[in-house]
This record gives C-alpha cells, structure tokens and sequence, in this order.
C-alpha cells in the first residue's frame, strides 16, 4: 500500500510549487537554443580577436564594417606575439600567423555548426595556451569560454546547424 502524500500548504508549499515551475520552466529551454547562443558568443571572441591580427579583410557584423579583400597579416600581429605573448617554442611570425588563422577558421565552422566538437576543441587548446602562457591571471574569462567550449564538445551544435543536417543526411 502506497503512503498518501498530502499536497503542501501554506507558504512553504507556494515556494515549493514556484520553485517546481520554475525548475520546469528552465528545464524546457531547448539544448539547440543554448547551443547556437554559445557558438554565437564563442565564435564573435575569437573572430574578433583574429581581425585585429589581419588587414585587408575586415568583417563586422555589430558595427557594420566590411572590407573584402585577400588577408595578410598585420605586422603589429608579429609585434604582439614577439614583445607580449612571448611564446616558447614557436617564432612569433609562425605563431602569429596560426592564430590569425585559426582565429577565422575555427569561429566559422563553430557559427555554421559544421565540425562543431573539433573546431570547439581547437579553440579550447587555444584557450589553454592564453590561460597558461599569456594571462594566466585572466582565469574568470578564459574558465568561462572552457566552460561554453567543453559543453559544445560535450553536447553538439544542437539541431540548428549543418553537423545536424549532415548527420540526418547520413543517417537516411
């Protein structure tokens, strides 16, 4: 026989039943949703970040600044990475150049949702080597970007993005 469980009254019941919805409310927000908002953010960071290692190309989409052309980098780019970031193992030209590099290629892929776990992984290898050899007193930021980083890894793209399209594609 099954115990009869009294419904709460009084005011701990109405906290308790406002707390319930509440949880059910947050628990209804859609994993595509939160997932195209961390790609979004993740991806605007990084993309930003590359274009103040480039000219010739500029793309803006929040202050509307478009300059198509073929990207070269720019020599405060290598001036950066020489003075500043310092480094070990890899000329600042080298460095410089796969950031920038990596700064626009990984942020598309993550915003279109097309190889989505490797390009978030890539950039929380990036993400490694700030924290550990560049700001390494930058730890609220760069715990923040791991965070949004390891839960794509973890969980995908979400169903608005090409990983998922291709996926349903392959699955047919």
């Amino acid at each position: 026989m099954t115990p009869h469980i009294q419904p709460t009254t009084g005011a701990a019941g109405g906290v308790a039943d406002l707390l319930s919805r509440m949880r059910a409310l947050l628990a209804s927000i859609p994993h595509s949703a939160i997932a195209l908002l961390a790609r979004f953010s993740m991806a605007a960071v990084f993309w930003s970040s590359g274009q103040t290692k480039v000219e010739g190309f500029a793309v803006n989409l929040v202050s509307g600044e478009w300059q198509l052309g073929w990207p070269r980098l720019a020599p405060q780019a290598v001036d950066l990475f020489r003075d500043e970031y310092k480094l070990p193992l890899l000329p600042p030209e080298l460095a410089a150049m796969l950031a920038a590099t990596a700064e626009h290629v990984l942020p598309l892929l993550l915003l279109l949702g097309l190889a989505t776990r490797l390009s978030a992984a890539g950039l929380l290898g990036m993400t490694l080597v700030i924290q550990v050899l560049v700001y390494p007193g930058a730890y609220a930021t760069h715990g923040t970007w791991a965070a949004l980083l390891l839960w794509l890894m973890a969980l995908g793209p979400g169903r608005v993005s090409l990983d998922h399209w291709l996926g349903a594609r392959v699955r047919r």
